[in-house]
């Protein structure tokens, strides 16, 4: 009988501690510590961050370990966030990884949070359908901090074939939702409204960018001058019409990355398309996808909801392939905040 694989996963790269067990590919626990702090300052504030994540990190993965039945000299690698994210949050999760590993006398392996948003669509799950993406398929992840469409030829074979040239889509949906007075984080409450309005009630100004890269910052300077303008003809403007702007706004973004994916798919003549990120979580988005396999014959893939967002078991899946692979990394290893794909 072939040796059980068991990987710690340990996510850390922005305001979530998280930490997972994976047992030969498939998911037994996936704890997520979220940090209530930055709510009342309207965004994550790094130095806050990095203090929780060491108040968190071992109930955390203590946790983790008990939920998932095994015990801790059973696992056979730990696998951590290396990048991209807050230094200051990345340095406790590197850290611990890397004391837990010396520890137990057991190798780390560094993994690229970006490739664990991808990766989260081969997560096995008891008693669940195991329908992941067919070889090579496009991933367009989003997040509050990227975009970006990426063909993936195998497990840890990726290529990045089109980014934000400035902000992200993520960052689109925050900012917007600021500027409508909205708490942090905005996103969600967006598409919240958004789901009870007029799509085409307001227009704004969408850019153009060659390729397949994209472009966020001038549709977010369009929102706001838009809301500026007409808060100062009506003063209840945003109230009167809250949920036709989230449903525009929230049209606006999801057509950007809509119509360069569709872009991508015809340079690549690939029509396995998924996405991933915390975006990925957004209800309109999902539903333009599933859209897209009626008229354009693609087959999607969704990630589940406990998957979009920063979550440890995307971690430990791609720990996972990279120990099938003998990818390991070194105790010298450091965090990298801008690690590339």
């Amino acid at each position: 009988m072939c040796k059980s694989i068991i990987i710690l996963g340990i996510e850390s790269s922005c305001d979530d501690t998280s930490a997972a067990i994976i047992k030969n590919g498939k998911k037994l626990s996936n704890i997520i510590g979220s940090q209530k702090i930055h709510e009342k300052y309207g965004g994550v504030v790094p130095e806050l961050a990095s203090r929780a994540h060491q108040q968190n990190i071992v109930p955390v993965v203590h946790q983790a370990i008990k939920e998932s039945g095994i015990n801790k000299n059973q696992i056979s690698a730990v696998a951590f966030t290396r990048g991209p994210g807050l230094l200051g949050s990345l340095l406790v999760g590197v850290s611990f990884a890397k004391s837990f590993g010396l520890a137990l006398g057991i190798p780390i392996i560094d993994v690229n949070h970006m490739h664990g948003h991808i990766l989260a669509h081969f997560i096995k799950e008891k008693n669940k359908i195991y329908n992941p993406p067919k070889f090579p398929f496009l991933c367009l992840t989003v997040s509050g901090g990227h975009t970006q469409i990426v063909k993936v030829n195998d497990y840890l074979d990726f290529e990045l074939i089109g980014e934000t040239i400035d902000d992200a889509a993520g960052e689109a949906f925050d900012k917007s939702a600021k500027t409508l007075g909205m708490k942090y984080p905005g996103g969600p409450l967006i598409d919240k409204y958004a789901q009870n309005g007029n799509p085409y009630a307001f227009t704004f100004g969408i850019p153009k960018v060659d390729g397949l890269n994209f472009s966020f910052s001038g549709l977010k300077t369009s929102i706001l001058y838009f809301i500026q303008k007409n808060l100062k003809e009506n003063p209840n403007f945003i109230t009167h019409n809250l949920e036709d702007i989230c449903s525009s706004i929230q049209h606006s973004i999801i057509n950007i990355l809509i119509n360069k994916l569709e872009k991508a798919s015809e340079q690549t003549r690939i029509n396995e398309v998924a996405i991933a990120g915390g975006v990925s979580a957004n209800s309109g988005l999902r539903k333009r996808l599933k859209q897209m396999e009626k008229t354009h014959n693609w087959k999607t893939y969704i990630p589940p909801f406990s998957y979009c967002t920063d979550n440890a078991a995307m971690i430990a899946i791609t720990g996972y392939y990279k120990y099938l692979n003998n990818e390991f990394c070194s105790q010298e290893i450091t965090a990298n905040a801008r690690l590339k794909l």
